[in-house]
């Protein structure tokens, strides 16, 4: 089973604040961080006035969760104030709480339009041809540049888009969120040190800084801040291909010491 971006989204209204997802799939393997952040918000979305939408989103990844079972999310209405809504989503299977999110919800204000980085230069997608890389995205077109770090296994700058087209802003966000948890920053720590193991996620945010289309090519590009104590951080940004600033990442993960995998851009 291979369902579009759009059918992977949808939910099942179950009550008004509870929901449960729809697509399972029987690969062998733990369910996507990006889906069940990107399903959480989608329900979110479903419990605030259509006048609103995502300004920000912080969720934890707390227990693997199994790509082959549905996945119950229930929505807590924290506030409901002027300009602002906020909402907390606990995921759970097994009766087990796989992840938790808290999301704001704003009205849109006029307001001063500045962003301070730009999109680097970089091959334009079309220019580049299909990736190869396997990945745990559905649904979704990718193409990955030449990396900024020399030596790189992995790709920290890669273009993606949605094959389907997003009917909404909402949409658009939810698919945002999808692509946002799949690459990492962690690549580009100096000294060609990349993941040990399996890429492992302790909690992910994002901000959305202005709506784009996540059905055209956007740029993601991801750079590490902090290597301790067993755990890195990285940040990033999304660009629509236009250079428009669409949202910021920040993510912390799991950096165990180890011998690192071999990625995909290493040489044959």
């Amino acid at each position: 089973m291979n369902p579009e971006l759009p059918e992977l989204l949808e939910l099942e209204r179950i009550e008004d604040n509870l929901f449960r997802t729809i697509v399972v799939s029987d690969e062998p393997a733990g369910l996507y961080g990006g889906q069940v952040a990107a399903q959480a918000l989608r329900a979110a979305a479903a419990t605030v006035s259509g006048d609103r939408h995502p300004n920000s989103l912080h969720g934890y990844f707390l227990s693997r969760g199994d790509a082959g079972r549905r996945v119950l999310l229930t929505v807590h209405r924290d506030r409901d104030g002027r300009s602002y809504s906020n909402r907390r989503v606990i995921a759970v299977q097994h009766g087990v709480v796989i992840f938790n999110m808290v999301a704001s919800f704003h009205v849109t204000e006029p307001g001063q339009d500045y962003q301070a980085h730009q999109l680097p230069e970089v091959t334009a997608p079309e220019d580049l041809p299909d990736s190869e890389i396997a990945t745990r995205l559905r649904g979704v077109d990718i193409r990955v540049p030449p990396q900024p770090g020399p030596g790189q296994q992995w790709p920290s700058r890669v273009w993606m888009r949605s094959k389907s087209r997003l009917a909404d802003d909402i949409l658009q966000a939810c698919a945002l969120t999808y692509i946002s948890d799949m690459f990492s920053g962690m690549a580009r720590v100096p000294g060609g040190r990349g993941p040990a193991g399996p890429l492992t996620s302790i909690d992910h945010a994002v901000w959305f800084f202005r709506k784009i289309a996540v059905d055209d090519w956007v740029l993601m590009d991801l750079e590490p801040e902090s290597t301790a104590g067993g755990r890195g951080m990285y940040t990033g940004r999304i660009f629509s291909r236009d250079g428009v600033l669409a949202a910021g990442i920040a993510q912390e993960s799991l950096f165990r010491p180890g011998p690192p995998r071999t990625g995909p851009l290493a040489p044959g």
